[in-house]
């Protein structure tokens, strides 16, 4: 079996990526530099399917700083800070990146279909998420009919099928399943800003380590505020 795994280089990516490898698959990994404020997750993706031996890692330059109303992609708008992770996901944030899933996706889903793939894996999370339209699960089964229309897999009845192994849990389920399967949390970074460290204070940040103090288990990603 092979499977691709978008693999941006974070805590739920890279638990992702430990679960496709912990279930059989031959995967390869597919990381997106689509112009975010900081290369840091980048370096932390390459060191994660290096951990892994991944022989396949698609490293893509896709430029969506034209789309300038995400504060992750312009310099224009600011990542917002908070105190704490209360309220996240009452409303669709500034860091929302207009279509992305639909894009990693679709990108995805070519090399999925080139290497003669069976499924991709990405690390959507709908329980503690931060409201991005594009985490739910009706979202995905919509994109699975995508795939099963629009390829020429799906045509010929080997439709791609899209695993979200992490969609339901919490953050902190997300860190005990990490923790089991001995996924390299220690390489990994959320952080929606770059630096030596985590800010610790960005929505990215604040449900992390949310989730690690709910699990009873210690960050092992150093932070400039971590409380």
């Amino acid at each position: 079996m092979k499977a691709v795994v978008l693999l941006s280089g974070g805590l739920d990516s890279t638990t992702t990526l430990a679960y496709a490898i912990s279930q059989g698959y031959e995967t390869m990994a597919l990381t997106v530099q689509y112009g975010q404020r900081h290369s840091r997750e980048l370096d932390s993706a390459r060191a994660v399917a290096r951990h892994y031996g991944i022989k396949q890692h698609v490293v893509l330059d896709l430029d969506l700083s034209y789309l300038r109303t995400s504060a992750l992609t312009s310099s224009e708008v600011e990542v917002p800070v908070r105190d704490s992770a209360e309220g996240i996901g009452d409303e669709i944030p500034v860091t929302y990146v207009p279509a992305r899933n639909i894009l990693m996706l679709s990108l995805a889903a070519g090399l999925c279909e080139t290497e003669g793939g069976e499924a991709i894996f990405i690390g959507a999370n709908a329980v503690d998420y931060s409201g991005y339209p594009d985490c739910r699960p009706e979202f995905f089964r919509a994109f699975e009919e995508v795939l099963r229309v629009g390829t020429k897999a799906g045509v010929e009845g080997r439709p791609i099928k899209v695993e979200t192994p992490i969609l339901r849990l919490s953050k902190a389920d997300i860190v005990r399943l990490a923790r089991k399967l001995n996924a390299p949390l220690e390489l990994t970074w959320s952080c929606y800003n770059g630096g030596e460290k985590a800010c610790g204070r960005c929505e990215s940040c604040m449900l992390r380590l949310k989730g690690f103090e709910e699990a009873g288990e210690k960050d092992p990603v150093p932070y400039e505020v971590s409380s």
